[in-house]
């Protein structure tokens, strides 16, 4: 699993050396970088990557101008790369121009699970500032979603209605 929140900075070449943590749960060998959403950039195991290219051709119609944006910023930009000893990666000049890597050197690099997102740090502290609206009502869509797969336990879901749940306690029945 890729997780957690990292400070690295980006060296002169345009070099970035992965945290241990995440080297070490990536596979030896190949990764792909792609651009991301909100001008940051995604780097997958190959494998994995792989299966969301997959995904992604399978569910672009690229004959409309919104799939063929979505290859554009997201199949055609794909470059694998190697990880060296020390685990770094070269970032091509390109990639690095969309994540904006070539004005900030100073990047957060943060683990997704099954894949890691590079934003340069001013960006990234940016849009967690920006997005606190977005993040609330995705927790509050979420929570939703919890509550309708783990069904309502007969009116004893700490999750639902009001605090405490849906069960009203009578006036004799709090006393006592």
């Amino acid at each position: 699993m890729l997780s957690g929140e990292y400070s690295v900075t980006l060296d002169d070449t345009g070099r970035i050396a992965l945290p241990r943590d995440l080297r070490d749960e990536l596979e030896k060998g190949q990764v792909v970088l792609t651009k991301g959403p909100d001008s940051c950039l995604w780097l997958y195991p190959a494998e994995q990557w792989k299966e969301q290219e997959r995904l992604i051709l399978r569910n672009t119609n690229r004959y409309s101008p919104e799939g063929r944006e979505i290859m554009r910023n997201f199949i055609g930009p794909q470059k694998y790369l190697d990880m060296d000893r020390q685990g770094r990666i070269l970032i091509p000049p390109t990639l690095r121009d969309h994540a904006g890597l070539s004005k900030d050197k100073n990047c957060i690099i943060l683990g997704q699970y099954d894949y890691i997102e590079l934003w340069t740090e001013d960006r990234y502290r940016t849009h967690m500032e920006s997005n606190v609206d977005v993040l609330n009502a995705g927790l509050e869509k979420l929570g939703a979603r919890i509550d309708e797969r783990d069904g309502d336990d007969a009116g004893n879901n700490a999750h639902s209605g009001t605090a405490g749940g849906n069960h009203t306690v009578s006036c004799s029945e709090g006393q006592g």
